[in-house]
């Protein structure tokens, strides 16, 4: 096919605007206790809504077309469960635990109004649910009766956070994370096992003990064996996130897996999983490499077996979920140039072709007409390596000669990771003819325990230093346009931008800031529980490093920002408020500084809205054009 040449940036895409506005989030695939039903929720737009497949049914049917779905604590997740043919999900609106019948009928709440639920998880025999609780910022593990009789009684209280409860086959014994400030749940956490008096309309906490975790230890999902003979965990003691296994009855605990490869993840949300246990026993787990993800299988006897092969095509799952009297798992799956997809996977059938329950978007964008990103590695300004993935642009109508423009896109977190899976921002700039850099700089999680310590007091250091020196190095190899660079990223990536301008004003044309951290002193003292002591790891405890606070807070050195940049914010946002946003914007006003600013009504941490998606991209298409392309 002969393609036709074009300037960088201005190829024509397949990837519109309006088409990523109705795009759908997939998120949460959880079965019936029979196996029979499969629900996960959809985010469309604003609203979270549950869906569900029945067994020999190709349609799906929407659970709860009234009434929106989202839990709150934190960031959010853990939004609903399934068991014996009811649904147990968490009202956005008001925050309260619903029952309802999958056969039809109204939901109706079992919990009382008051507070935030996030979690619900049901005993084996259908009778309790147990869940995450917080009100005025007090968190506890709650339990209630599945019918909503009585009030609920508290089983932990005590810790600053609770995380991931999980049943017993025999329902008299729970297990949970918990962890206290100033630790993020990668940091520190403990695994806790309790036993339970099962007497009483409700359970109670008979004994209890922690089984793993410490000070500098993190635990991450809990799940108990189908035989009850074990739990089985993640820890990254040794350096990396592996599988654990705890004999409930002897108390020897053994590690599964091995390598430098991660099976846990950081637990930025609540419901976020990383392997299910099969009913035979085996461990379906997510093994991340460089951020290309692989399915492998645990059995009981300890064998570990590559499952990559059940998989062609995608390189991110998510929340795998096994099928109750099978081998089959559901998960999240996406690929580098495969947008998100509900997929089932036969574990047992040698050469199956995943089953497709749903689709994101209606995927009429080929592969090739797509970007594939690679993973890269380079040099930083230290001498120490830092990695990342590059998407090259990518045409099957139109090129280019010489480098193309290159967008920094740098993730949040800090302590995350970008990994290969559907990029709608990355495919969208890369589909127009610029190249796109992520890097997972120093501090980033999918590289070890010893990589994400990195940033420990170092934040605006390295996640800045290793962005200017990715660029470099993919200059020096031909990759990029040295004197067309632009930075972008939103939340802590919009720090990392923000403190790039001061840092080095002049090295990228122009900058794109979402909702970016401003200012280190409010955001300590402003924002959410959940990160209310982060700052003390990324940067240092308040007051003794508050000379790094200041130094680390663009708002204190916006006058040096002189490079064009256009910034976003949401209006509602209450992880970073507004605020931070209108100060940079005032200085930049009246300095004269190049600059746009939107503000979205009703939007917070983040676009959930199809209008605010469709405008933002549009408007940071327009914007690059005059600052970059044009200039």
């Amino acid at each position: 096919m002969h393609r036709q040449h074009r300037m960088y940036g201005l190829w024509p895409s397949p990837i519109t605007p309006s088409a990523l506005a109705v795009s759908l989030r997939l998120a949460e695939p959880a079965w019936d206790t029979d196996g029979r039903t499969l629900a996960w929720v959809e985010g469309r737009s604003d609203r979270g809504v549950i869906v569900a497949q029945h067994e020999g049914e190709p349609a799906t049917r929407d659970l709860t077309p009234d009434l929106s779905v989202r839990a709150f604590i934190g960031y959010g997740g853990g939004d609903f469960t399934i068991s014996r043919g009811t649904l147990y999900f968490v009202g956005q609106a008001d925050q309260r635990i619903y029952r309802q019948d999958l056969a039809g009928g109204r939901p109706r709440p079992i919990t009382p109004a008051f507070g935030a639920a996030s979690t619900p998880t049901v005993s084996p025999d259908g009778r309790w649910l147990a869940y995450v609780h917080s009100v005025d910022d007090v968190d506890c593990i709650a339990v209630v009766d599945t019918e909503g009789r009585n009030w609920p009684r508290r089983l932990a209280t005590g810790r600053d956070f609770y995380m991931q409860p999980a049943w017993h086959p025999s329902g008299r014994q729970l297990a949970w994370i918990e962890w206290d400030h100033p630790s993020m749940p990668w940091d520190a956490t403990d695994l806790r096992l309790a036993d339970l008096d099962t007497s009483g309309e409700l359970p109670a906490v008979a004994s209890s003990r922690i089984i793993a975790g410490g000070p500098e230890t993190s635990i991450f999902q809990p799940a108990f064996s189908p035989d009850g003979a074990a739990l089985y965990f993640v820890s990254d003691e040794t350096g990396w996130g592996h599988l654990y296994r705890y004999d409930l009855s002897t108390g020897a605990l053994r590690q599964l897996t091995s390598g430098e490869a991660e099976h846990g993840t950081p637990a930025w949300m609540h419901g976020m999983r990383t392997f299910a246990v099969l009913d035979s026993g085996t461990v379906i787990a997510v093994s991340s490499r460089a951020g290309f993800h692989a399915l492998v299988a645990v059995d009981p006897d300890g064998a570990v077996r590559d499952l990559a092969h059940l998989h062609p095509g995608y390189t991110a799952l998510a929340n795998p979920a096994a099928r109750p009297g099978s081998a089959q798992v559901a998960l999240v799956a996406s690929g580098g140039q495969q947008p998100p997809r509900v997929i089932v996977v036969d574990t047992a059938d040698p050469f199956p072709a995943p089953s497709v329950r749903r689709r994101a978007d209606a995927e009429i964008v080929p592969p090739s007409a797509l970007s594939a990103p690679q993973p890269v590695t380079w040099t930083s300004f230290d001498g120490e390596p830092a990695h990342g993935l590059y998407y090259p642009p990518a045409s099957e109508g139109f090129q280019s000669e010489g480098a193309p423009p290159l967008i920094v896109l740098v993730h949040g977190g800090p302590t995350s990771q970008a990994i290969a899976s559907w990029n709608s921002q990355a495919q969208y700039f890369a589909t127009r003819g610029y190249a796109v850099l992520i890097p997972n700089y120093r501090g980033s999680t999918g590289y070890g325990r010893a990589y994400m310590l990195k940033l420990r007091h170092n934040w605006g250091i390295y996640d800045v230093q290793d962005a200017r020196t990715g660029a470099e190095d993919l200059a020096r190899r031909g990759l990029a346009d040295p004197t067309r660079l632009v930075i972008m990223g939103g939340s802590a990536g919009g720090f990392t931008v923000l403190q790039s301008l001061v840092e080095h004003p002049g090295f990228y044309r122009a900058a794109i800031c979402m909702f970016g951290v401003a200012n280190q002193f409010t955001l300590a003292a402003d924002t959410h529980k959940f990160e209310a002591r982060y700052l003390d790891s990324l940067l240092g405890p308040l007051p003794e490093a508050a000379a790094i606070y200041r130094e680390r807070s663009p708002i204190f050195h916006a006058d040096r920002i002189r490079d064009p940049i256009a910034v976003f914010q949401g209006e509602i946002d209450r992880v970073v408020p507004r605020e931070q946003s209108d100060t940079i914007v005032a200085s930049l006003r009246a300095r004269g500084v190049p600059h746009e600013y939107h503000v979205y009504p009703g939007e917070g941490h983040g676009w959930r809205k199809s209008e605010t998606i469709e405008h933002f991209y549009r408007a940071v298409e327009s914007f690059l054009k005059t600052h970059v392309l044009y200039a």
